[in-house]
C-alpha cells in the first residue's frame, strides 16, 4: 500500500527518484502525473495516488501530456539522447557541439546541459576523457608512444604533454611499470583495511574480510606497479586511519594521491567537505556540482580511498544508504558511529 504522506512530499518536491514507484491523479483536471512533473502543484484534497498508468486509467484518468507518465519520462528521453551521443563520439570524436546536436535532434545549448548534467562533462570534454582512455589501452601493445596516439586518435603526441599528469604517456605505455607503492593490512572494526600509499600520498584505502583479496584488488588497480609490503613506513599512518574509525572525530588528515579524472576529483573534493556525523544525498550533491546524481554516484563507486575520502556520507534522497563500494553493512556502521560522536 502507498504511504500517502511520502508520495505527497515527493510530489511537493518533484522528486524524479519517485517516478517510478507511483503516479498521480488530479481529480479536477482528470490527468494523472509523475510525481516529477513540472506543472503547477495541485491541492492536496484533489489529488489520489496510484502504482501505475494502468492503475490511473483504469480510474478514469488520462495521462499528462508533458510528463507522459505511461512511457518513458523526459528525463529517461534525455538519458537515451544523451547516451546516443556518446555512442557517436565514441565513433566520430572530432563532431563539435553543433554537429552532434544536429545529428541528436536536440539544439546545441540544450544539448549541452543535458550531457553536463548526466556525465559530469562537456562532449568535448567526455570525447577528450574517451581519447584517453582508448590510448591507455594502447600504450601497453603499441610499438611507441606515438603509434598509441594515432591509434588513440590523436594527430601527435604534442597533446599528450601539454598537461601535468601524474604518469607520464611513456610510464602509461608501460602499464605503470617503475612505480613504487608501499602497502599494510590490519585487522579493524570493519573487518580489515588495506593502507597503500605512494610517494604522494594515500592512494588506495580498502575493507575486506580477506587479506588476500584484499591484496588482490590492490593488485588489479595498480597492476604494473611494484608493490611492496611494509607495515613498518606505514604503522603511524595505518594507526592515525584506526583511531579515527574507533573514533571519528579525530580525523586522520594525511597526505592523499588522489587518482580520477577531472569530474572524479571535483566529486571526492565536495566529499571532504561533509562534516562528521553528517550526509548529503547524491542529489544534493549533483546540484552543488550541477551534475545529476548519477554520474554522483558513479563517481563515489569509483573511489579507491573509503574514509579519508568520505563517501559513505552520501546517501540516497529518501535516507536509505544508498549504495557502498565496501557493502553496506559498514557503511551503516561508519555512519552509527560518526553520528553518536558528534
Amino acid at each position: 500500500m502507498l504511504d500517502q504522506d511520502r508520495c505527497w512530499q515527493a510530489v511537493c518536491a518533484r522528486d524524479a527518484q519517485e517516478d517510478e514507484r507511483f503516479v498521480f491523479a488530479v481529480r479536477s483536471t482528470g490527468i494523472y502525473c509523475r510525481p516529477s512533473c513540472p506543472a503547477r502543484r495541485p491541492r492536496r484534497d484533489n489529488v489520489s495516488f496510484h502504482r501505475n498508468a494502468a492503475s490511473a486509467e483504469a480510474a478514469g484518468f488520462r495521462p499528462c501530456k508533458r510528463c507522459s507518465p505511461q512511457g518513458q519520462s523526459p528525463a529517461q528521453q534525455l538519458d537515451a539522447l544523451v547516451a546516443a551521443a556518446c555512442e557517436l563520439l565514441r565513433g566520430e570524436r572530432r563532431l563539435t557541439l553543433t554537429q552532434l546536436a544536429a545529428r541528436i535532434g536536440l539544439s546545441p545549448s540544450h544539448l549541452a546541459r543535458a550531457f553536463k548534467a548526466r556525465t559530469g562533462l562537456t562532449p568535448n570534454a567526455w570525447a577528450a576523457a574517451q581519447r584517453r582512455q582508448s590510448l591507455d589501452a594502447q600504450l601497453g601493445e603499441a610499438g611507441s608512444v606515438l603509434d598509441a596516439a594515432l591509434a588513440a586518435g590523436y594527430s601527435g603526441t604534442r597533446a599528450l604533454y601539454e598537461k601535468p599528469q601524474a604518469m607520464s604517456p611513456g610510464r602509461r605505455r608501460q602499464r605503470g611499470a617503475g612505480e613504487h607503492l608501499r602497502y599494510a593490512v590490519a585487522p579493524c572494526p570493519l573487518g580489515r583495511v588495506l593502507l597503500a600509499a605512494s610517494d604522494r600520498g594515500v592512494c588506495a584505502l580498502l575493507f575486506g574480510d580477506d587479506e588476500s583479496a584484499l591484496r588482490e584488488d590492490l593488485q588489479q588497480r595498480f597492476a604494473a606497479a611494484h608493490l611492496e609490503e611494509d607495515a613498518t613506513r606505514l604503522k603511524e599512518w595505518l594507526q592515525r586511519v584506526l583511531e579515527q574509525l574507533d573514533e571519528p572525530q579525530r580525523a586522520a588528515r594525511l597526505p592523499l594521491d588522489v587518482r580520477g579524472t577531472a569530474f572524479q576529483q571535483r566529486v571526492w573534493q565536495a566529499l571532504q567537505t561533509i562534516p562528521s556525523g553528517q550526509t548529503r544525498s547524491y542529489a544534493e550533491l549533483a546540484g552543488q556540482l550541477h551534475s545529476h546524481p548519477r554520474a554522483v554516484a558513479r563517481a563515489c563507486a569509483s573511489n579507491a580511498i573509503g574514509l579519508l575520502l568520505p563517501c559513505h556520507r552520501v546517501v540516497a534522497s529518501d535516507g536509505s544508504p544508498g549504495g557502498y563500494r565496501w557493502g553496506l553493512a559498514r557503511k551503516r556502521q561508519l555512519l552509527e558511529q560518526e553520528s553518536q560522536d558528534t
